[in-house]
Parts: structure tokens; sequence; C-alpha cells
């Protein structure tokens, strides 16, 4: 009997996070080889159907402490992030290597806080994993952990992938964990506990079954509170997510989710598509306009990019990362969006191809002003923008 379909088998683009306690040996504090291969083996199939996978993969905490010779337990700040600095090469080297095996390139990607808070940070981030992905390229993503202080941190790596899968519209939040689920109580004291398998809303009862990490992991900061949060996040992008046993080898912990492995499943009721116009449309105040001629509105309306020759005046003052409002010739409404240029290099843009953007501002910028994924078309009345 086959397994009933999931959001897994119709997904285009997977995060995939991946704890400390699933990456790293206890007893060596090396990492577990055999799980980075199914890990790896796991992506390399996924890849293969045509889906493209970013990893969030904690460990390098982990990894450096052991090499640093740290001692067990909670470490001071700048010890963190003196074995975080030790640890995240050795992080990886160990994912090169088992991805080698099936030919995939990776890529590191450190984080902080501001790169997924802060608009300007956000596109150069987003930008970064877009092309490392059209590239061919696995991006690995962690938390800068050697220069975040603690008063700016994610914390936790689930808060972090669930920020990621949201910046980079994600169809699935893939959380690997120790425990195959949300449970109503905590399985490891209560053999009664009853597995959860979908939700479809987080109600205060869904959120009180959030137990503390396991203490016998002895890595990790995580626990199924945070990753209830991390639903919280990603659902609110459109992005399902699922909560599952990450340490199977044979086979690899997601293929055993493919063919039906328990999980729990949380179900959002709007796509990815929706809930990024929403937020452009809705949740972004304008700081100022671009008035664009009719073969741009027709771009636009066509699925396009908005390009500088299509500009014919700029209204405001913005900063690149700002929102704006897309104006016609008579004022109207076009649409919202998320502009790559600040007034001032608009300004110097109007009209102009796309070519000549590096000779007329100094630096190669991006070709459109604003990209057709940081768009929402509007049939409302424009309004006012900030001068």
């Amino acid at each position: 009997m086959t397994s009933p379909p999931t959001p897994l088998s119709t997904a285009r683009r997977i995060v995939l996070k991946v704890g400390s306690s699933l990456l790293v040996d206890p007893a060596s504090g090396t990492p577990h080889a055999a799980r980075f291969e199914a890990l790896s083996a796991d992506v390399a199939s996924l890849r293969a159907d045509g889906k493209s996978v970013i990893i969030v993969s904690s460990g390098a905490v982990a990894l450096g402490r052991r090499a640093l010779g740290l001692k067990t337990g909670h470490l001071k700040l700048e010890e963190k992030q003196a074995a975080a600095a030790a640890g995240q090469p050795r992080l990886m080297r160990a994912w090169e290597d088992a991805l080698a095996r099936h030919n995939a390139p990776v890529a590191q990607a450190l984080l902080t806080f501001d790169d997924t808070e802060r608009r300007r940070r956000w596109l150069n981030a987003r930008a970064t994993l877009e092309t490392l992905l059209e590239r061919g390229a696995v991006p690995i993503v962690n938390e800068n952990d050697t220069v975040a202080t603690e008063e700016i941190r994610y914390g936790d790596n689930d808060r972090l992938a669930a920020r990621v899968a949201q910046m980079m519209g994600a169809d699935v939040l893939v959380l690997l964990s120790d425990i195959d689920g949300l449970y109503d109580a905590d399985p490891r004291s209560n053999p009664n506990a009853r597995h959860i398998p979908e939700v479809r809303r987080l109600t205060p009862e869904i959120l009180a079954m959030a137990g503390g990490a396991n203490p016998s992991a002895g890595v990790g900061s995580g626990g199924m509170a945070t990753k209830l949060e991390a639903a919280r996040i990603a659902m609110t992008a459109g992005c399902a997510t699922v909560i599952t046993l990450g340490d199977q080898t044979a086979p690899g912990p997601v293929s055993a989710l493919a063919a039906g492995a328990r999980a729990t499943w949380f179900l959002p009721d709007i796509t990815p598509e929706t809930a990024r116009r929403q937020w452009l449309s809705g949740a972004l105040k304008p700081a100022g306009a671009l008035t664009i001629d009719a073969g741009a509105v027709r771009a636009l309306r066509a699925g396009k990019s908005l390009l500088p020759a299509g500009v014919t005046h700029v209204t405001g003052r913005f900063e690149r990362g700002d929102a704006v409002d897309v104006l016609d010739s008579e004022g109207r409404s076009v649409a919202r969006g998320v502009s790559a240029y600040s007034s001032e290099d608009a300004v110097k843009l109007i009209g102009r191809n796309s070519a000549d953007i590096e000779a007329i501002l100094g630096f190669r910028g991006r070709p459109a002003i604003i990209h057709v994924d940081d768009m929402a078309l509007s049939s409302r009345p424009p309004s006012a923008p900030s001068v």
C-alpha cells in the first residue's frame, strides 16, 4: 500500500534543519559519519527530483569545544564563540566530504539576526542564497556564533531555519529531531502520551504540549517549544513544517519521511506565494513611489520585473530595501514592492537600460529596480507616498 502524499512530494524548495545531537557523536565529539552520509544521500535524492535544498546545520560549537578542550556543560559567551570558530570548519568539512560523494558542491552561509530581520540585509542574504541554488550548490547555513552577542541572536537553529524558509519562499521546512513529532505529553516519561500527526492551528492547547530539550542528548539548545515557534513562523509564510526523527541511516530520515515515517505536519492555510503578496501589499508602509510608462505596466501585469527603462518619475525618499508604490502615468496603483535601489540612485536610472547601471552608479547593481519576487500587483487606489 502506498503512503498518502505529503507536502514533501510537491515541494519545489525545502529547508532541512539538522541539530547538533544528530550530527555530533557525543562520545568522541567528532562528526557522526553514518548520519552525514544518510542525510547527504537524502539531499542528493531530493535534488535528483528537481527540488532545491538548503541545509540549516548546527554542530559547530559541539565540534569546536572538544577540539579546544573546553569543559562540558554551560559555556561563557566568549568560550562559545571560540568553540564556534574552531568547529565551523570541521562542520563544513564533514558536509563537504559527505555531499562530494553525490557530486553536490556545498557553500557556507553564516547569518546573523540582522540578516533576516533588516530588509536591506535580507535582500543581500536572499540574493546570495538564490545565486548559490542557481549554480547548483547546497547552501549550508548556520548562525554566525563567532560574532553574534546574546542580545542579537536567534538562540537556536529551529528559529533560524524558519526565518530562512520564510526569506527563501520555501514550501517545506523539515525539522529533524530526537523525537518523531509532537505528543500531548512527554513520551520519555509518559507511556500513554498520544502522538499528534497533523496540526492546522497553533492553539494554546497545542503550544502547551511543548516540553523541554532532551537532557540525554548532551548538546543542542532547542526543544519542542522552539520547534513550535519555528512552525508558527513558517506557517505565517505559507510554508508547511514537519517534525520527524532524524537518526535513521538506512534509509535516511527524509527518505523515511517520504515513505510514511511517523511525523507531525504543521499545515498552513495559505501558500508561500499568497503569504508573500499579503506581506508586500499590506504589511509594509511605502516610503516613496515609482511612476512607470504603459509598456512597464504591461510587463508587470505579465509577470515581469520592473526595469529602470520603464520608470519615468521617482517620488519620496527611500533606501534600498524600503517598500515603494508603483504607479501608472495617471497616478493609479499598479503594484507595491521592495526597491533594490535608493531613491537617489533610482533617479539616476530613470529610463536607462539595465546594462548601463554599472557605468551610471559605479557599481554592478541588480538589473531590476523591483524584482518580480519582491512585488505584489494591486488594483487598489494609490496611497500617498512619504515625502
